[in-house]
């Protein structure tokens, strides 16, 4: 049985960084081909200005669409898509508008990634998030059904400054990223 997961990075958070470099590996270890999509071109200072938020979802769905063209999706058994903060909304889209029937892990989701929600999907949010208004999002994931993992002093990256902290905080967030993709 073929399995796909497919990585969405956020702008500056690569598949690299500890969410998405360890989600992958849970992936892999899971039995999936892993791909990673990536972007460029991106504007800058686009925290806080919805216009220029808009403009990067749009640029990275464009280039999303291009780098996944050829692969035949539908040959594949179980989809995992797994996103950071612009990339949650980019993959969600992408889910949506082209009818794949993928599980979704959202790691920082921010608002507009909301408007295209799952059935089959996880989600994690820092009560600190500059990037979020936490109350609104809590508020839509509770409206959709939409199991929202909150991380009390957590940035846009999960982390409080804390290292101990920090690292029980991905642990755990691997562990249910863990759980939701093998279904133990």
């Amino acid at each position: 049985m073929k399995k796909l997961a497919v990585i969405f990075p956020g702008i500056g958070y690569h598949k690299d960084k500890p969410l998405l470099y360890y989600a992958a590996k849970l992936a892999k270890n899971a039995g999936y081909e892993v791909m990673d999509v990536s972007y460029h071109d991106m504007p800058e200072k686009i925290k806080g200005d919805e216009a220029m938020m808009q403009k990067a979802a749009e640029i990275g769905y464009m280039q999303a669409v291009e780098q996944l063209k050829d692969k035949e999706i539908s040959q594949y058994a179980e989809v995992l898509f797994l996103g950071k903060s612009i990339g949650t909304v980019i993959m969600a889209r992408y889910a949506a508008e082209c009818g794949i029937e993928a599980k979704q892990v959202w790691y920082t989701p921010v608002e507009a990634t909301f408007s295209f929600p799952s059935k089959k999907m996880v989600a994690f949010l820092g009560d600190a998030d500059p990037w979020s208004d936490v109350k609104k999002l809590k508020e839509k994931a509770d409206a959709l059904g939409i199991r929202l993992y909150m991380y009390a002093g957590g940035n846009h990256s999960l982390e409080t400054g804390e290292v101990d902290r920090d690292i029980s905080y991905l642990q755990e967030v691997m562990e249910i990223t863990k759980e939701f993709i093998t279904g133990r």
